[in-house]
């Protein structure tokens, strides 16, 4: 429960927060994202750098790369990495500084926050080893802000955030701590909430969450349920998408799942749910989810469906990553391009874990534009017949890939190995999609 004092900081960092969104828009009628940020060699102090129509720290204006010399900030950082590593000992700090001085802010997040500090690392991680490439790293710090408004974070919280930020890089480094590392990192993190709040703003037509009630759960295996949503009103992902979702048991904790059909006119979304372990998003959607409960999705993200039809495709699936695929393909079927042949290969550590063969094998019927090959790394148990093998050499064994688009979906080694695979055989990287998993889950 919320004391009257921290609720009364609350609404302060509220108003302020409006206050400094309406003096944005009227020094910066129509700002985007391609704005110039605040100039990174700028000092960093608690004013932090500012543009002269911005204003201070992070809820400053929808910026963009120019100007940004990430570069530069991550040779800083990566210099004197092992002042503050490791990243999961200066979370720990991170998040027990920022809850002490603005205990409102706990409530935005689960209840255990070991998911949202492996997160938060592997943030970290991705930040640092991509900062020398700010206009990409951007895109991904857009889409992250648009799904942030589902968790209810505005642009202030971010103060805290770097505030908290602060305190736990002088903690770690102790008596080797310097301003140009707490610059670079502060500049780092200025950047991020820059591209993060732009995506938030940009989106703000965009409801952050739907609501959705089970109309289908079936127990495929112990450890594997195919759920059928509907929402109340329409789900706007295209097949190949994904969305957040999450269960009322856990609030505040989101899980990325693709959708598993394409969108249909009576606003049902599948989601194909495996267990990976005890609690957590996926253990109470097989285990502890019934007909007739109520779920929240997060906005659809995604671009694995190519955006070329113009080549045939390949679709590498494994586990259930078979999800997107079977939505890419019902898709297919009602608008295909003339001519354009599709090969599915579907892949399982075993043939009884090809669990939703009976709805593929029905998919296929009276299909002959569509090739679909099971492939079983171990090739005893019931089930199709298939090759066996791993996933990736029984892919690059089958045929010459090099003129096809592929999409690929599964666990993060697999759809690496795929890669790999399909590179050295000739197919352009630009040619192999599939989605980064980032993101609060």
């Amino acid at each position: 429960m919320h004391t009257t004092s921290a609720t009364g900081e609350y609404d302060r960092l509220i108003a302020r927060h409006h206050a400094m969104l309406l003096r944005r828009q009227i020094l910066a009628p129509a700002p985007s994202f391609s704005a110039a940020p605040a100039d990174p060699s700028a000092p960093a102090g608690p004013a932090g750098p500012a543009g002269p129509s911005a204003p201070s720290g992070p809820a400053g204006p929808a910026g963009g790369a120019d100007g940004y010399d990430g570069a530069a900030d991550q040779r800083v950082i990566l210099r004197d990495l092992a002042l503050v590593a490791p990243f999961g000992e200066l979370i720990d700090h991170l998040y027990a500084c920022m809850f002490r001085r603005r205990p409102f802010l706990r409530a935005l997040f689960p209840e255990s926050m070991e998911f949202q500090q492996a997160h938060l690392e592997r943030m970290f991680d991705h930040l640092v080893a991509r900062l020398h490439r700010p206009a990409d790293l951007a895109d991904t710090l857009t889409r992250l802000g648009r799904d942030h408004r589902k968790l209810g974070v505005r642009p202030v919280h971010y103060e805290a955030f770097e505030e908290a930020l602060r305190e736990a890089i002088r903690h770690r480094a102790g008596a080797r701590w310097h301003t140009g590392l707490e610059a670079a990192w502060v500049r780092m993190l200025r950047f991020a909430v820059r591209a993060m709040v732009a995506g938030a703003e940009s989106a703000l037509t965009e409801p952050p969450y739907w609501q959705a009630t089970v109309v289908g759960h079936e127990r495929r295996r112990p450890d594997l349920a195919v759920l059928r949503v509907r929402t109340g009103e329409p789900y706007p992902y295209r097949a190949g998408q994904y969305g957040t979702v999450e269960h009322p048991a856990l609030p505040h904790t989101w899980r990325q799942y693709s959708m598993g059909c394409a969108p249909r006119a009576d606003n049902e979304v599948e989601f194909h749910v495996r267990r990976t372990g005890p609690g957590g998003v996926s253990a109470a959607l097989v285990g502890a989810t019934a007909v007739g409960d109520r779920l929240r999705l997060g906005p659809p993200r995604g671009t694995l469906m190519p955006a070329d039809e113009g080549r045939d495709l390949l679709l590498v699936a494994g586990g259930t990553g078979l999800a997107p695929m079977k939505a890419i393909v019902e898709r297919l079927a009602e608008h295909r391009p003339r001519g354009q042949r599709v090969h599915l290969f579907v892949g399982a550590r075993n043939r009884d874990e090809l669990y939703d063969w009976p709805a593929l094998a029905e998919l296929c019927l009276r299909k002959p534009w569509l090739e679909l090959v099971p492939v079983a790394e171990d090739a005893g148990g019931g089930g199709p017949a298939g090759p066996g093998g791993r996933l990736a050499e029984a892919v690059g064994r089958a045929a010459d890939w090099s003129e096809h688009l592929a999409c690929v979906s599964g666990p993060a080694g697999l759809v690496d190995e795929v890669r790999t695979r399909l590179a050295a055989a000739g197919m352009p990287a630009a040619r192999i999609h599939h989605d980064p998993v980032l993101g609060r889950c």
